[in-house]
């Protein structure tokens, strides 16, 4: 099957490479998938696509009229795709539902750590000759109350390792998993009850219509003074404008962020040249107790084998049935 691969980088290019290498014509390119580039899917049967690609429905349409009948997107989520126009047009979607959800998991873990033992301050002082302690203490996370929202397989994943911890697990969602209760002890609550009583709250929900700024204002000022919020989820989720207001107010104590709610014109490139134009970006990675990552908690040879892998296979399955077991309508 003839197909551009757009938005590639040098992280992903070699592992799809190797998988479609004489099974499928791929043609890559950097550039992302938008209404002034999708006139080069011209002469293709499929696109593979980004998380930072835009895939509205004027862009769908675009791809419809140059005959383009297959979305193969290298992601679980599928919120930047207009599904509904895609189902209109009969082009058919396809994503990834599961690769390592262990490497989002250990991701925020990470965040957590760094936040809470406050390593780069302390890598900074290093560097700087300065061994006093003073300004690096942290918490115990033994016996402490993790809140996860979403309990799918990357915040079941993150469950495991928090018990391991020895913490004391709180959840919502919207449907319970017996098995994180009877073997993490884990407690489902509504989400003010979570907030009320966490010490710690990670995000591992997807973004859709009804976790759409879900933590907004109301939601942060339920929440511990001082609580340890994670975010590896989507930026969507979060309402940034409040995040800064409750971090301001101490209410939220530090942030580890992977994801951004404006984050496409920003992550993924090389902007060491040019302005980020974007305040409300550099009021949120200007606050010392906040830590973001550039959309990096999936990056592992592991989840990056598999993303590689099940976009392949949905290649295979169109070309060889027209139907692919992970289309998402």
């Amino acid at each position: 099957m003839r197909t551009l691969v757009y938005s590639i980088h040098g992280f992903d290019k070699p592992f799809i490479e190797k998988l479609g290498k004489g099974k499928h014509e791929l043609v890559f390119t950097e550039l992302p998938l938008n209404e002034n580039t999708a006139h080069l899917a011209e002469g293709f049967e499929a696109v593979a696509l980004f998380t930072s690609d835009n895939v509205s429905s004027k862009v769908i349409e675009q791809l419809h009229t140059l005959s383009v009948r297959f979305i193969a997107l290298r992601s679980v989520g599928y919120d930047h795709v207009d599904i509904a126009k895609a189902k209109k047009l009969n082009i058919k979607v396809a994503n990834v539902p599961a690769y390592s959800p262990y490497a989002i998991a250990e991701h925020s873990v990470a965040l957590l750590m760094a936040l809470n033992r406050k390593i780069i301050l302390a890598q900074e002082l290093m560097k700087q000759n300065d061994f006093r302690l003073d300004k690096l203490v942290g918490f115990d996370l033994h016996n402490k109350t993790i809140g996860v929202v979403g309990t799918g397989k990357i915040g079941s994943a993150f469950i495991r390792i928090m018990h391991g911890f020895g913490c004391k697990i709180l959840a919502y969602d919207i449907e319970q998993d017996n098995e994180l209760i009877e073997q993490c002890r884990v407690q489902y609550t509504s989400l003010e009850t979570l907030c009320k009583n966490s010490d710690v709250i990670s995000v591992n929900c997807p973004l859709n219509d009804a976790t759409k700024y879900m933590f907004n204002k109301k939601t942060f000022s339920q929440m511990k003074s001082g609580v340890v919020f994670i975010n590896t989820a989507r930026g969507g989720i979060v309402n940034t404008k409040d995040l800064l207001d409750a971090l301001a107010h101490g209410i939220v104590g530090s942030a580890g962020l992977d994801v951004y709610e404006h984050e496409k014109p920003i992550f993924f490139y090389n902007h060491s040249n040019t302005q980020i134009e974007d305040e409300l970006f550099e009021k949120l990675r200007s606050h010392e107790n906040v830590i973001i990552t550039g959309h990096q908690a999936f990056l592992t040879n592991e989840a990056l084998q598999g993303i590689a892998k099940t976009t392949i296979d949905n290649l295979d399955q169109w070309s060889q049935t027209g139907k692919s077991e992970n289309e998402v309508y």
